[in-house]
């Protein structure tokens, strides 16, 4: 068969109608049966562009003029949206988002999946769209004229835009931000030059107990003295409402990974609380918790509706994390167990066990794929699996030993569409149905979408195509 020869060069210009949104929320049409995604591009939309890069399969091109706007196009709250690589779809309206998310669910079951007739419910969104992060990371550099820049970086760059006030962070992350901006400028603390190696701020930590009122602040630097650090925190006790700690942590590498081995607690206990349903949960700067506390919540009672558990079952969380949801399950289970790799999470599982006198679960560090068939030739029979593994989804033994296994049900949390629907075509050709999925907008004015989908076994399904 020969191969469809590309016609379109760089720096071209083109004509496109927009039909979709790609994973991060560019626009995607077709020229000529040939794909091309267009950043700030709306479905429904005709576009005029130029081309910026042809690949084999697919081009991308710079949005230069709307011919013709989508209604549900709204003009960006944020100052420096266009520059920030923050959020994608914050010139998309709030109901439009929702919307998008439901199809973007839909089709990854059905085009990745090969699922068909599934029904989405409608996504669940959050009661407010806006200043919803309770944890904050940005980065602090120097900037070309030896400007202090605190923000975010530019879309697909290590560029850093300032930031003055974030319209997606908690209002005490803004002002945390904005207190160590100030400390640095007072006490002539620099940031760090990344190309030279020097300076002393690489990153700012905020993290809000949004259902306590605990503040946290973090301040990741690339040297272990840092004068000055006791009027940090007096600044931030005297102006950040809730503030209980200070810390400290060092990471001297020259790596993109935010946090480095060694912290300092500088003031207060190093750690803070917050809630979720009737459940305390201890933060610490290293500690997984959900960004979006009010949104967590309404996730974990679906996958916890989802169970369906009347007390005497035996529920698996696998990739349990630091244990939040499968405390949620223990509530309501006769036993629930949860499996996570990561040994610091594990630890902090044992803790809010611990914390929230919850003596009916319990925590393993180990390997779902081995610890799964381990558990059941000792003889364990889960009536209920919870999964909450990671963007790329299950590991492909983690869903044998499932179908190994053969709970009743399965509850799939999952931050990644595709990954979903591919997990979710394997469970199904192992014997399991879609009963429910929905939606949950965990991240709004983003592309992200989380979803709980219900699957449970049905006999004689085995083998049969979705």
């Amino acid at each position: 068969m020969e191969t469809k020869k590309i016609a379109f060069t760089v720096k071209q210009h083109i004509e496109i109608t927009i039909t979709g949104l790609g994973s991060s929320g560019e626009g995607v049409g077709k020229v000529k049966g040939f794909t091309f995604f267009v950043p700030g591009a709306l479905p429904g939309e005709r576009v005029s562009a130029t081309v910026t890069n042809v690949k084999k399969s697919y081009g991308q091109a710079r949005l230069d003029q709307i011919l013709v706007p989508s209604p549900d196009r709204v003009t960006p709250s944020c100052p420096v949206y266009e520059a920030c690589g923050g959020c994608q779809l914050q010139h998309l309206s709030y109901t439009a988002q929702l919307k998008l998310k439901r199809q973007t669910v839909m089709d990854a079951l059905e085009r990745i999946g090969h699922f068909k007739g599934i029904n989405v419910n409608p996504t669940l969104g959050a009661q407010s769209p806006w200043n919803y992060r309770n944890k904050m990371q940005v980065p602090a550099a120097e900037g070309r004229k030896h400007e202090l820049l605190i923000g975010c970086y530019a879309q697909g760059t290590h560029r850093i835009i300032n930031v003055e006030s974030c319209l997606i962070q908690n209002e005490i992350n803004n002002r945390i931000a904005s207190v160590v901006r100030k400390w640095m400028q007072q006490y002539h603390i620099p940031a760090l030059d990344e190309d030279a190696r020097t300076g002393i701020v690489r990153h700012i930590m905020g993290r809000v107990g949004v259902n306590t009122g605990e503040v946290m602040a973090v301040l990741i630097t690339n040297t272990d003295r840092v004068p000055h650090l006791k009027q940090l925190a007096t600044m931030l006790k005297t102006e950040v409402p809730g503030f209980v700690t200070l810390i400290q942590n060092i990471n001297t590498r020259h790596t993109n990974v935010i946090m480095g081995p060694k912290s300092k607690v500088i003031s207060g206990p190093g750690f803070i609380h917050d809630r979720l349903g009737s459940l305390t949960f201890a933060i610490s700067p290293l500690s997984f918790f959900q960004v979006n506390t009010k949104q967590a919540e309404v996730l974990y009672e679906t996958a916890l509706h989802y169970a369906a558990l009347t007390g005497k079952e035996n529920v698996i969380d696998l990739y349990c994390g630091t244990g939040t949801i499968t405390l949620f399950l223990a509530q309501k289970a006769s036993h629930a167990l949860g499996i996570e790799i990561v040994a610091p999470a594990i630890k902090d599982a044992w803790k809010n066990a611990e914390q929230n006198h919850i003596k009916n679960s319990e925590f393993i560090c180990a390997d779902a794929a081995r610890e799964l068939p381990r558990l059941v030739r000792e003889g364990v029979r889960p009536d209920v699996i919870v999964l909450d593994p990671p963007r790329a989804g299950c590991d492909p033994k983690v869903l044998k030993a499932i179908l190994t296994v053969k709970p009743q049900r399965v509850v799939y949390v999952s931050c990644g569409p595709a990954s979903l629907a591919r997990d979710a075509a394997i469970l199904h050709e192992g014997g399991y149905k879609i009963r429910q999925v929905q939606p949950v907008d965990m991240f709004p004015q983003t592309a992200h979408v989380e979803t709980v989908v219900l699957m449970s076994r049905v006999s004689g399904l085995h083998g049969k195509k979705p």
